[in-house]
Formats: structure tokens, C-alpha cells, sequence
């Protein structure tokens, strides 16, 4: 089954927060995270993030039933993938994969893409270099036990 990426418009918003919350619980309840971890995340602040400049926010969508978002900050030849989620029943399944590609092609200027992504996540890391993202190097230690690491795929001229 295809999956399909439909631009959010602010009425989406307390959706998309509920699918955040509940995509990011699994990690919030094994990190121990409330500083950085969607799954914490206030609604106000969730509001603030999808009005930032640059920002947009896409559903992920199977066959009517929206599953996951992605959240992009397009800066022209840079495009940040911020977060990726996929309710947990859903995950596992290539959808994060299609929503990448599928992302990807809806910035065509971009030149270059980063994110960031739990390190002691083999299978985040694993799914971004299946992506073609390559380790940039630097690593910020959040938490004992818990770091991101930075990846990038292309170049900016």
C-alpha cells in the first residue's frame, strides 16, 4: 500500500500533535526525556514550532487513515528534516521510508538535507543510512545514555 504526503494547514494542528504525542511515547517512556522529546512536548509549543518560518508540516496518509507526520524547515538548498512519525502500529513497514523519497522530491531545490536522530537507536540510524544520509561527525550527548547524532545527505554549493 502506497502511502500519500499532504501538505498540513493549521487546522490540522491538534491531529498531528496527537499523533506526535502518541508516535514519540515509547521513547519518551525509555529516555526519560521531557527537555527534547515530542512525546513531552506541550501543545503551545507544538503551535509555536509549526508556525516557524520555513516550517512545514506534511500527514502521512494510507489509504484515507493518517499515520505519521514529517516536519521539514526549507531554508532553499538546505531542507532540515526535523521529525519523522508513524504510530507504532504502522511502523516498521516502509512507510518512513516512502515518506522520505516522497518528501525529498517535493523540495527539488534542495541541494542538501540534514536531521539529527538518537544514536543508541540502531534502528533510526539504520533507516537514515538506508536513506543515503551519511554521519556528519558531531555528536551532542543529551542525556547519560542518551545521544544525537547528525546526518547529511548532498552538498550545498
Amino acid at each position: 500500500m502506497a502511502i500519500n504526503l499532504i501538505k498540513a494547514e493549521v487546522e490540522s494542528c491538534s491531529e498531528i500533535y496527537e499523533l506526535q504525542i502518541k508516535s514519540f511515547q515509547a521513547l519518551l517512556e525509555k529516555y526519560q526525556d521531557e527537555e527534547s522529546n515530542p512525546g513531552a512536548e506541550t501543545i503551545e509549543r507544538f503551535y509555536e514550532r509549526f508556525r516557524q518560518p520555513n516550517t512545514d508540516y506534511w500527514m502521512i496518509e494510507l489509504e484515507e487513515k493518517r499515520i505519521g507526520a514529517i516536519r521539514i524547515c526549507d531554508f532553499g538548498e538546505l531542507c532540515k528534516l526535523k521529525q519523522i512519525f508513524i504510530l507504532p502500529e504502522f511502523q516498521n513497514c516502509g512507510y518512513a521510508q516512502d515518506a522520505i523519497k516522497a518528501v525529498e522530491k517535493a523540495y527539488p531545490n534542495a541541494q542538501r538535507w540534514e536531521l539529527d536522530t538518537i544514536l543508541q537507536e540502531d534502528k533510526l540510524c539504520h533507516l537514515y543510512e538506508k536513506m543515503g544520509y551519511c554521519k556528519t561527525g558531531k555528536i551532542t550527548n543529551i542525556k547519560d545514555g542518551m545521544d544525537l547524532i547528525d546526518y547529511a545527505k548532498g552538498t550545498v554549493s
